[in-house]
């Protein structure tokens, strides 16, 4: 994608915060694009090099269908989609058409879209397609100030699945936090905001380390006389996920060097609480 000059228009089709917000970070960065809604007009589309479609997942597919039959896709051009957990294939309507086909997956939250130039600075995302897809992901990366990592079509879902994990089900597990704590007694405004410093403080450590390195707690000591107390004061339903929590942490704690014997007996432990 060039030298400014002879870079392609860009052309958003989807008008939610991931269309809103990579128009505004290409704003930023002095390049071109235009943001289609609902609405948008086949013409507009055909003068751009690159089309990304920032629609729902469900959306892809039939999306495709209507610019092929629209006569708004040529072979000179390259769609990408946005979509973390499919590939190429949900563009398979454009196959006649030549164009190129991949999908570019920010690998990043974005709630605001007038934080996202700043928040997918630095940020990864994940590119997937024919090469000439793949050249326009690393081009747009470029010029958002993104890293990117190629993940093959097959493993599209597992690297979805790590991402829900890492960004939704952190969320879930500090709703989870809240409320143990408003049920040991901690007030509700005290309780959404009493973990919030020690989670900076962790997300502090895995910047500067791996997960296995990062890990702190009973776990990573070896403490089992506080694992006891733990399962003693949690339902059975917590107790269910905490437990395979720990199982996954204990993994980490064995290669950061936790005692085989230590391991073994948390392992047991584990076991017993089923």
């Amino acid at each position: 994608m060039g030298g400014q000059e002879n870079d392609p228009d860009i052309a958003i089709i989807g008008a939610g915060r991931l269309g809103h917000g990579l128009a505004a970070a290409l704003a930023k960065r002095g390049r071109k694009s235009v943001l289609f809604g609902r609405e948008w007009d086949p013409t507009a589309v055909r003068q751009a090099k690159l089309v990304l479609l920032a629609v729902p997942d469900d959306a892809i597919t039939p999306l495709a269908a209507i610019l092929a039959e629209r006569q708004a896709i040529s072979d000179v051009q390259i769609v990408l989609h946005l979509s973390g957990l499919l590939d190429r294939r949900a563009l398979e309507p454009l196959a006649a058409t030549g164009a190129a086909r991949g999908s570019f997956h920010p690998l990043q939250t974005i709630s605001d879209p007038a934080t996202a130039p700043e928040r997918l600075e630095g940020a990864y995302a994940g590119i997937e397609g024919d090469d000439r897809a793949l050249r326009a992901g690393r081009d747009l990366a470029t010029i958002l100030d993104m890293k990117v990592v190629e993940i093959s079509s097959q493993a599209k879902p597992a690297y979805h699945a790590a991402a829900s994990i890492v960004s939704n089900y952190t969320v879930t597990l500090l709703g989870i936090a809240e409320r143990l704590a408003m049920e040991a007694g901690v007030p509700r405004e005290t309780a959404a905001e009493i973990y919030l410093p020690l989670l900076h403080g962790t997300l502090a450590n895995l910047m500067a380390t791996t997960p296995a390195a990062a890990l702190t707690g009973p776990i990573r000591r070896g403490d089992l006389q506080t694992l006891r107390a733990h399962f003693a004061a949690l339902a059975p339903a917590d107790g269910k996920l905490y437990r395979h929590l720990a199982l996954a942490a204990l993994e980490l704690a064995v290669q950061a060097g936790l005692d085989q014997a230590k391991a073994a007996e948390i392992e047991q432990f584990l076991a017993e609480t089923s």
